[in-house]
């Protein structure tokens, strides 16, 4: 098995150029453009992806595309994967770690959806770590992701963590929201507390009104990426600084 380009144990703050589009041709557009621009990593979002170019043969071109950078693959409830089952979800990140893709994107709440998207079902989080065993043991490796639908402070976000890492994830991802100077400043606080207490990677981000300093500045104070667009279409997630702007920041801070 041919090793794959590594998301951990990178020196510097990974750029993610993150791509939510239908068709191979799209996808390679935005490739290029985030090439371009200076992108380390690519995020693409197969849950984006028409089901008719869902197959080995296509995802295979795709990543060749990316030059040999760390790919990470997600497989949500949304778009396309809005009528699949959560075991269908899971087999499109089969395939996509099949074709190449590195990082496999495993909800929390897998297989026992729930609203801060942390299951703690006995049977669903057996699943699931089973899951990352199979993923592990076909050299991929996993971010497990919570997406909540709240603020959260710090004790929270801990336990979540934890939990995480528990079930074999390799990279922790928590997003939580910030609507007012007071959580945006908590959540720069978390950060630190993660990074002290919190024993692999991670990346804490948060949506709401106040959602762009810790993003960009989230991996001078210990997260492990951006995730970032080359430029703004109407599939991309607008909170995503664009990669330019971030590699500036990144680069100024000799992260």
């Amino acid at each position: 098995m041919m090793k794959k380009a590594s998301f951990l144990n990178r020196e510097r703050r990974l750029l993610v150029a993150m791509i939510q589009e239908e068709t191979p041709e799209k996808i390679k557009c935005m490739i290029l453009n985030s090439l371009y621009d200076g992108a380390d990593a690519f995020g693409i979002q197969l849950c984006s992806l028409k089901p008719e170019y869902r197959n080995l043969e296509t995802l295979r071109k795709i990543f060749e595309m990316c030059e040999g950078r760390p790919i990470y693959i997600t497989s949500y409830r949304g778009k396309y994967n809005a009528d699949l089952t959560d075991e269908e979800r899971v087999e499109l990140l089969r395939m996509g770690l099949e074709a190449g893709a590195t990082l496999c994107d495993v909800m929390g709440d897998l297989y026992d959806p729930t609203p801060d998207q942390l299951t703690f079902d006995p049977i669903a989080v057996q699943r699931q770590s089973e899951l990352i065993k199979t993923i592990h043991e076909k050299g991929g490796e996993v971010l497990m992701s919570t997406h909540t639908s709240r603020f959260f402070d710090e004790e929270e976000v801990l336990r979540y963590a934890k939990e995480q890492v528990a079930r074999g994830a390799d990279v922790v991802k928590i997003v939580s929201k910030a609507n007012s100077e007071d959580e945006q400043m908590a959540a720069l606080q978390i950060i630190h507390r993660l990074k002290k207490e919190l024993d692999r990677p991670f990346l804490f981000l948060v949506g709401g009104t106040h959602k762009q300093l810790v993003r960009q500045i989230g991996p001078a104070l210990g997260c492990c990426m951006y995730l970032c667009v080359a430029h703004y279409v109407p599939t991309s997630t607008l909170a995503q600084p664009q990669l330019r702007a971030v590699k500036a920041i990144r680069d100024a801070m000799l992260l």
